[in-house]
């Protein structure tokens, strides 16, 4: 099952999904071709979903289909968007042509290199990969945790994955977003940073739930 007009169907039910919506008419307005409904069907006679009272459910091949097509394109979003410096609506484009093409150990280097990033530049969700699990890489990833940045360097946050969703809010009104300019000053006894001209503190546990890559 490599049809790329299959492909799109796939992961346009895996988005539909997260916003709560499993619509075959959502699907068909969604692509807006003329072809989606009989596509639609030959997908379940391959196996692919199931339809049910008009909705549609991926199978366990499906939804395995699925689920890499979205890994590869968000993490081919975050590799050219923060990496390449290229800009949102092209880093979407380019993700939607290679997604297709990239191989399981390609994908897997990918995520390691950016540090097993878990959100798209767009702040989805990316799904994991056995090598997240791991977490073991032959070479230093691109993006590392705070913890990790070396003192005296200067960093760009490229994400936070706070444990504690009220802690997001705190970070962002003392400008620790993603996007911010950081130097680390030290990380003893606490992680301090310079955002602009303003000096921060935060503990370990902060730390370990940022995520930059270096800035020249």
């Amino acid at each position: 099952m490599g049809n790329k007009f299959r492909d799109e169907i796939l992961e346009l039910i895996w988005a539909l999904r997260e916003k709560g919506s499993q619509s075959m008419e959502d699907v068909i307005q969604g692509l807006g071709d003329s072809n989606t409904s009989d596509e639609i069907r030959k997908m379940e006679k391959a196996g692919c979903l199931l339809i049910k009272d008009n909705d549609l459910e991926l199978t366990k091949k499906g939804e395995t289909r699925a689920r890499d097509l979205i890994r590869r394109h968000r993490l081919a979003e975050r590799l050219f968007h923060d990496v390449l410096d290229v800009g949102m609506k092209e880093s979407e484009e380019t993700a939607c042509e290679i997604e297709h093409f990239l191989s399981p150990s390609v994908t897997d280097s990918v995520c390691s290199f950016l540090g097993h990033p878990p959100t798209c530049p767009h702040g989805k969700p990316i799904p994991r990969g056995l090598c997240c699990s791991k977490y073991k890489s032959d070479f230093r990833p691109l993006v590392v945790q705070l913890k990790d940045f070396e003192v005296g360097s200067h960093g760009r946050i490229v994400f936070i994955r706070p444990s504690d969703s009220t802690r997001l809010e705190r970070l962002s009104s003392m400008g620790i977003v993603a996007g911010s300019v950081i130097k680390l000053k030290q990380k003893r006894p606490s992680f301090v940073l310079e955002i602009d001209e303003t000096t921060l503190a935060v503990d370990s546990l902060i730390a370990e739930e940022i995520y930059v890559k270096e800035h020249q």
